[in-house]
């Protein structure tokens, strides 16, 4: 397991902070600062910090960052790593998740308080939207939501929230290539906690996809969860992702 080396370069928390946003990064250079406009038209700055952890040690995406209050960090490369380093220094009473390609839908925070006021749930995620019009795209989008309201298992483009107590609690991310979502929820689930998803849509972009190829993405996905869930390891199923992206 790699040990994040946590580097902030902003640190100055909101004076009410209930919720930190925690967004892993990797060479988003040009996507950076449209996804966090976007962003603060969704959340009240009084109640929420924005964490952005870039994987780069160059920090090239850090670096492009226009908005002076963002809490800007580089720790070792790997989605799990840079969500724990940023996790370690969050401020928040609530953790959210949030992919770089990946909008909130309108009210989000205050729809997950609502939800996480209920003292039976520790965690949950939203239902997922592909922002495409092609027909394959929307059919992905709603079996991923029927898959993860059903076994209660949301993946990380989905947003994932959880009580930072319980998230240290619990041990936070491990530390592996893949994955790292997924075996969160497992565990949780094995704690015997409950998991809640939001019927509210967040919107990802289709940009893997159709860089990939929708079909191909989906079945090589599709094949790794199935492997996965088989035993084979995330360190495994990593070198065949990233030989065949």
């Amino acid at each position: 397991m790699g040990k994040a080396e946590n580097r902030a370069t902003t640190q100055k928390p909101p004076n009410k902070c209930k919720f930190s946003i925690v967004i892993p990064v990797l060479n988003e250079q040009e996507h950076i600062n449209p996804v966090l406009e976007h962003l603060k038209t969704r959340t009240g700055s009084e109640t929420c910090e924005i964490i952005v952890v870039d994987g780069d040690p160059a920090a090239g995406t850090i670096n492009a960052i226009q908005n002076g209050q963002v809490i800007k960090m580089t720790a070792d490369t790997g989605r799990a790593i840079q969500m724990n380093a940023g996790a370690a220094q969050a401020h928040g009473e609530i953790l959210v998740f949030l992919h770089a390609d990946t909008k909130l839908p309108p009210n989000a925070l205050e729809k997950i308080d609502r939800v996480l006021e209920n003292p039976k749930y520790v965690a949950g995620a939203f239902n997922l939207e592909i922002d495409s019009d092609k027909l394959l795209l929307r059919y992905i989008a709603a079996r991923a939501r029927f898959r993860s309201r059903l076994n209660r298992i949301p993946y990380g483009d989905q947003v994932i929230f959880i009580r930072r107590q319980y998230f240290d609690k619990i041990g936070r991310f491990k530390e592996i290539p893949l994955m790292e979502d997924v075996d969160l929820m497992r565990r949780i689930k094995k704690d015997k906690k409950k998991i809640h998803i939001l019927k509210d849509r967040v919107t990802t972009s289709p940009r893997r996809w159709e860089r990939d190829g929708i079909l191909y993405t989906t079945l090589r996905n599709q094949v790794l969860v199935a492997l996965y869930y088989l035993g084979v390891s995330p360190e495994s199923l990593a070198k065949c992702y990233w030989r065949h992206s």
